[in-house]
């Protein structure tokens, strides 16, 4: 018999129990003493015969009517499985496997549950309360255990152990399939902002809600574990699947900030920071220096050699162009953008580079070419060894540059030949430095002198205090606010600083000159 006879024939024999959707094929795993199965399900099957933990009979009666999630208490808390349901996260999810052509979700991790698992008298159980079997009944193709069917009937219970996001996101899918539409919900499962339609998106991806219905039929891989393995009693098997659990998402280690922007292939931003990270003069690795980027961290200590981080150069440029590029951004929070077009990531790039060309023309970054480094720099003069306590060396004080510069240069239209004009002689009169001095226009915004630290919570007054700087604020109520920012900022135990260094009444704080003045 030929190989490709024999082929025809075991799906022959297999067809019967694959039409079927209560079998499924799957092939067996064993890590330790935990034996799982692994295939795969259409989404409509998952939303249709997977539940959340919290769905279990065993939690019937104490959940929360409002959010689904069982509330803890002295009979709940040791059978809880998982975290409490974000119901924010719903809307987000639906929307990727309906929009993206890309869409991957990875396997979920399911539990299988038959009926006697619940039922303390069952013949499932013997009289020592150990189970006699296993909660999966698995039928071998071959003498290794290896590979075989799955039996799935409807009255088994089939939970996410994790993955219940993902099991909520493709629920959503189905609800928006089958309706037309799907109502956002706050994390408390309450509505919120306009409903998703089938039609828009439809609409919006360049097919009919008829090709889109297809996506039901989509499938995805899973892994089932039994609820309870033989010998086990009721006991031991609630905390084997919890400890399951534990240990997965333990295993898991989330992306930080500055690995997703090295990895994202969809957010346009990410992908020209990177590109600007590794080819602007000013920031690319060279032999004979140190490196001036942290790829991974979040933040740059006092001691640090590096200039910045790469997640602060994402955030200065979405400062810089968000206004440019503004469909760059996600339609909503926790979505995914779509990617850009090559032309339009070329533009990005180079008003990018135009950025940081000028940014390597101010005399505070020009040192650095003069042999200075970065901890002399960015250190404040009271801390060990001394410096110059420069807000252009602390990833704060280069987003709220960035932010500031995109505003007056994409919303407000300022020159940008006469910005950076200004930002020099700005700069070669010391004014982005010694943050810590009362006299400097960063004290209290930047600088908190009552725990003589910096203030990450300035960033957002700073860049509209630059803005102002540059010209690019000019409506009477806007200076007013900006006024009564600063003045709060500078006021410590009901005394304000002058920017002269002299305690005043907050009123009399005032603004600093205009530099396009």
């Amino acid at each position: 018999m030929t190989p490709a006879s024999e082929t025809r024939k075991i799906a022959a024999l297999l067809k019967p129990y694959l039409d079927r959707d209560e079998t499924f094929l799957v092939q067996t795993t064993q890590m330790g003493e935990t034996e799982a199965y692994i295939g795969s399900v259409t989404l409509s099957w998952l939303a249709n015969r997977v539940e959340f933990a919290s769905q279990l009979p065993l939690f019937q009666g104490k959940l929360d009517p409002k959010t689904g999630n069982v509330q803890p208490g002295a009979e709940t808390v040791d059978e809880l499985y998982q975290r409490p349901l974000d119901w924010s996260r719903q809307a987000p999810l639906t929307q990727y496997l309906a929009a993206r052509t890309d869409r991957k979700f990875p396997p979920l991790l399911l539990v299988v549950s038959p009926p006697w698992v619940d039922n303390p008298r069952s013949v499932g159980w013997d009289e020592n309360g150990r189970a006699r079997q296993s909660a999966v009944e698995f039928v071998p193709l071959d003498s290794d255990r290896r590979v075989g069917l799955l039996d799935l009937s409807s009255t088994v219970s089939v939970f996410a152990l994790d993955g219940q996001h993902r099991l909520m996101g493709v629920r959503g899918l189905m609800e928006l399939l089958e309706t037309g539409t799907l109502q956002p919900l706050t994390k408390a499962k309450k509505p919120t902002g306009k409903a998703l339609t089938l039609e828009e998106i439809a609409q919006a991806v360049g097919k009919t809600p008829s090709q889109l219905r297809e996506l039901a039929d989509e499938t995805l891989g899973v892994e089932l574990i039994p609820a309870v393995v033989k010998g086990e009693t009721r006991e031991e098997a609630r905390r084997r699947i919890r400890s399951i659990f534990v240990h997965v998402n333990l295993m898991a280690v989330k992306l930080s900030k500055g690995q997703v922007t090295l990895l994202n292939e969809d957010d346009g931003f990410a992908i020209i920071t990177r590109q600007i990270a590794v080819t602007h003069p000013m920031l690319r690795q060279e032999a004979e220096r140190l490196p001036r980027v942290n790829w991974d961290g979040a933040s740059v200590s006092a001691k640090s050699t590096v200039l910045t981080t790469l997640q602060a150069l994402k955030d200065m440029t979405v400062g810089y162009l968000g206004d440019r590029f503004p469909h760059w951004k996600p339609l909503k929070s926790g979505t995914i953008p779509q990617r850009p077009t090559v032309d339009e990531l070329a533009d990005g790039l180079a008003e990018l580079m135009r950025l940081w060309d000028g940014l390597a023309t101010l005399p505070s970054y020009r040192k650095l070419e003069a042999g200075l480094e970065t901890p002399t720099l960015r250190r404040l003069s009271f801390e060990a060894d001394g410096g110059e306590g420069n807000i252009l060396f602390r990833p704060v004080g280069q987003v709220a540059l960035a932010q500031a510069l995109g505003t007056a240069i994409f919303r407000k239209r300022l020159p940008l030949i006469e910005v950076f004009d200004k930002l020099r002689q700005f700069d070669d009169e010391g004014r982005f430095r010694g943050i810590e001095n009362p006299e400097s226009i960063w004290y209290g915004v930047f600088y908190d002198p009552n725990k003589r630290r910096i203030r990450v919570a300035g960033r957002d007054l700073a860049a509209k205090l630059l803005l102002y700087l540059l010209g690019g604020m000019t409506e009477p109520m806007e200076l007013a606010e900006l006024r009564m920012a600063v003045a709060k900022a500078r006021t410590f135990e009901n005394r304000a600083v002058s920017f002269q260094g002299r305690f005043v009444k907050p009123r009399e704080v005032g603004l600093p000159e205009c530099l396009f003045h």
